[in-house]
């Protein structure tokens, strides 16, 4: 059974790039093969891990209703792109969703992606979903369990309001979470990370950690460079390790 873990937040927290590091962590730590699943409609998490997609789920969905071949199902056609989608990579495989549904109804379509996915799945000890801002992503793909899932937020008052609404909505959608915990990104040094700890704690939620605002993430976005290659000893990669070393300690 593979261990799921989803991100969630707010847009512009760098959700994605403490995806792409987690990843990264899990694959050094011995814990591959990951299936990382981008599920952002503004997909960019390939670039983060420094591959290039050609063949998005999203297609699929459009093209079951014109596009199946004589003489095959509708079953098969959707595990068939499924495969065609999947990228694979030193450690890990990524499938990116591509957009959201478009006019007309999907839900059959989307049935079968939650059916093939699953089937997938199985085959990865780990499994990382980069998700859009909100939850309803996670409703609309049929994702109802989760073992890990990890709000990111940045050092700001409105940030954490936003992690207790991603919470709430956890809660109303009825996903089963078994570990809900929050990550501070890009934190400023001379910012008291004792208040968060605290300010999280009083609205029912749990620090996992801060990482810090670190120049060079900022100089590779800038590059289009992969924060896959960041060195090791760069301030963000050491505290999403450290992180991670505390979280997931004894699996």
């Amino acid at each position: 059974m593979s261990y799921q873990i989803a991100m969630a937040g707010k847009g512009g927290t760098g959700k994605t790039t403490i995806a792409a590091l987690l990843i990264r962590y899990l694959v050094d730590t011995g814990r591959k093969p990951v299936l990382a699943v981008d599920a952002d409609a503004n997909a960019n998490l390939n670039e983060m891990l420094g591959l290039v997609v050609h063949k998005v789920i999203g297609d699929a969905r459009d093209e079951m209703k014109t596009k199946v071949p004589v003489g095959m199902t509708k079953e098969t056609y959707m595990e068939m792109k499924v495969q065609e989608a999947l990228v694979e990579a030193d450690g890990f495989d990524l499938i990116v969703m591509g957009r959201p549904e478009g006019p007309g109804c999907y839900c059959y379509a989307n049935t079968l992606l939650s059916k093939y996915l699953d089937i997938l799945q199985r085959n990865y000890p780990y499994v990382v979903v980069d998700n859009e801002a909100g939850l309803e992503h996670l409703s609309r793909l049929n994702q109802k369990e989760v073992d890990l899932m990890i709000v990111v937020t940045d050092a700001t008052k409105r940030g954490l309001l936003t992690a207790e609404r991603v919470r709430d909505l956890v809660e109303e959608l009825k996903i089963r979470v078994e570990d809900l915990k929050v990550i501070v990104n890009r934190c400023p040094e001379d910012v008291d990370r004792g208040f968060f700890a605290e300010e999280l704690r009083r609205r029912g939620l749990e620090l996992a950690g801060v990482v810090p605002a670190d120049p060079q993430v900022a100089e590779f976005d800038l590059k289009g460079r992969p924060v896959m290659e960041l060195p090791r000893e760069s301030p963000a990669v050491a505290a999403l390790y450290e992180i991670m070393d505390r979280v997931l300690d004894g699996r």
